[in-house]
């Protein structure tokens, strides 16, 4: 590919050859990494996939530095010559959209000079999030705490959700405690781990002429900053919609005050029912009806003929994930337990396939790998569907009421609690930005202030969730978390949608689906019947989780 390097913008037809070569080679080089690295998952202790994958690492990188001259050498070039390139060379109309998306990015790439130096500096630059991971995975440490059973558990940051799910408040506000207290006194290390991390988004934002690090962080997707703010915004006029469901879980757990302790604990009894494999594919194919028959023909294929590595075993990687490349039907890896949640899973990891399936189907390479501002969109479709379909039958009060809960918690944490994390972000960026500094004091009240604002007087003050802030990694991907929040409203307007409107809203879904990147993702969310742009999907939303309340709350009445 390295020969193409200042020659391939001579002319059109040299154009044409460079940029088929380029995602020839892509395609190569992206079966191999994912071969690699999915034979590694199957069994991590064979060291013959463990040097397969570490291989695969370093043809990527090779990869990545071979076609580096490819952007900046295009962008030498101006809208009319691309234009004419395009008119000249049929083969270039069919990477029409991926040019354009190259040279969208003109107006903020510097002198080949100054690029060199933005990307020899990349590494100084990471040192704040540096800072935070190796701290975060390998230096912390927290104290002893006694469990529910009287006996004595390190805490790690892996066992603290186990111990706020315990039935036992103590132990959770013992775990609770101490978590908070190991973060809060690392907290100046911390605040200037994190402020780094933000001067860091501020540097390249400025230096690359965007007006602000959102509208930098934004660009590269084509998202407006209205669909951030007005995510913040529509929350925010919507928050009280919160407390009905805060003041249920207080009733329902019996305490005179409500905690950030308490949320996380389930107030329905967890059904003991145990799925097979074989149960859960029927309950997903029969959930998943409303999409339609090539939508179920396809997705029993999956089940079929090797799609799903199912069974847990010794040396598989833990948790479930679906992953594929282009030429190739996708997979998906689960780790099967028979619980309610590996059901929900299934459906879950489902939705990334066949979305990956028809954009695959439909698009040619350079257009088949969907952004992630709709990534989570076709997964918690599925989830949805399955869901409903499983509270319209069944007969138990307290599965529904467990479902039911279930399906609140997700709201609260992908859109409550990622809004609230994407306005700590947008403030604490806009704090540098005005030349302010973020110090531990200042990020704790801002936050607690936060906290106390999404929350509200169903809560009470805890001194602890002041320093929250301080274990987020994702923060340290400044403008990512907001997608969760918009991700799940699209989602749940469009399962609304195909349940009440049948066949056109499915058409559209199906449509979307295989738009893959094929234009910028908030106008193919448009063909599925979502305007990300408006605040609509959001309040939407809103209104379904005020309707899922009031549901429970009759529900644990009867």
């Amino acid at each position: 590919i390295r020969k193409y390097s200042g020659k391939f913008t001579k002319n059109a037809a040299s154009m044409a050859e460079c940029i088929g070569k380029l995602y020839e080679l892509n395609g190569i080089v992206t079966k191999l990494y994912v071969y690699a690295y999915m034979r590694r998952d199957e069994d991590s202790t064979k060291p013959f996939y463990q040097d397969l994958a570490g291989k695969a690492d370093m043809l990527a990188t090779k990869f990545s530095a071979a076609v580096s001259f490819f952007e900046p050498e295009l962008l030498t070039l101006n809208k009319e010559k691309i234009s004419k390139y395009i008119k000249k060379e049929p083969a270039l109309g069919e990477y029409a959209f991926t040019i354009e998306e190259i040279m969208r990015k003109k107006a903020h790439v510097l002198s080949k000079a100054e690029e060199r130096l933005l990307a020899m500096s990349a590494e100084a630059t990471s040192a704040g999030q540096d800072v935070f991971m190796m701290f975060n995975n390998a230096d912390i440490k927290f104290p002893v705490i006694t469990d529910e059973n009287g006996k004595k558990v390190e805490l790690t940051n892996g066992r603290y959700l186990k111990f706020m799910e315990s039935p036992d408040r103590n132990t959770r506000k013992r775990a609770f405690k101490a978590l908070y207290d190991t973060y809060g006194a690392y907290r100046n290390t911390l605040a200037a781990a994190y402020a780094g991390s933000v001067k860091s988004d501020k540097f390249y934002a400025e230096a690359q002429k965007y007006s602000s690090c959102l509208s930098a962080a934004l660009y590269q997707d084509n998202v407006p900053s209205t669909v951030y703010n007005g995510l913040i915004q529509t929350v925010h006029a919507n928050i009280k919609k919160l407390t009905p469901y805060l003041e249920l879980r207080k009733k329902m757990l019996g305490v005179r005050k409500l905690h950030m302790y308490d949320l996380y604990v389930p107030f329905v009894k967890t059904p003991q029912k145990t799925y097979s494999f074989e149960e859960a594919r029927e309950i997903v194919l029969e959930a998943l009806k409303p999409l339609g028959e090539e939508y179920g023909s396809v997705l029993k294929t999956a089940f079929t003929d090797g799609w799903i590595d199912v069974q847990e075993n010794r040396g598989k990687r833990t948790g479930a994930y679906s992953w594929g490349c282009y030429g190739c039907h996708p997979f998906v890896l689960l780790n099967w337990q028979g619980t309610i949640n590996d059901v929900f899973t299934l459906a879950h990891e489902l939705g990334h396939a066949m979305h990956t399936y028809y954009s695959n189907t439909a698009q040619p390479l350079q257009y088949a790998e969907y952004k992630i501002f709709v990534a989570e969109v076709a997964s918690t479709v599925n989830e949805n569907l399955l869901m409903e379909y499983l509270l319209a039958h069944t007969k138990d009060d307290t599965e529904k009421a467990f479902l039911l809960n279930h399906y609140l918690e997700e709201f609260r944490a992908s859109v409550f609690r990622q809004t609230m994390f994407a306005e700590f972000e947008m403030l604490t960026h806009k704090e540098v930005e005005n030349g302010g500094v973020l110090t531990a004091e200042w990020m704790c009240k801002l936050y607690n202030d936060l906290n106390h604002q999404y929350f509200g007087p169903a809560l009470a003050p805890d001194e602890y969730i002041q320093y929250e802030w301080a274990r987020i990694p994702h923060f340290y991907r400044a403008f990512y978390v907001y997608q969760y929040a918009t991700g799940y409203s699209a989602a749940t307007a469009i399962s609304a949608k195909i349940l009440a409107e049948g066949e056109a809203a499915r058409k559209n879904y199906i449509e979307f689906l295989k738009s893959g990147s094929s234009n910028d993702p908030v106008e193919l969310l448009k063909i599925a019947g979502v305007d990300m742009s408006s605040p609509e999907p959001i309040r939407m939303a809103m209104e379904t989780f005020k309707g899922l309340v009031e549901e429970l709350e009759q529900l644990m009445q009867a």
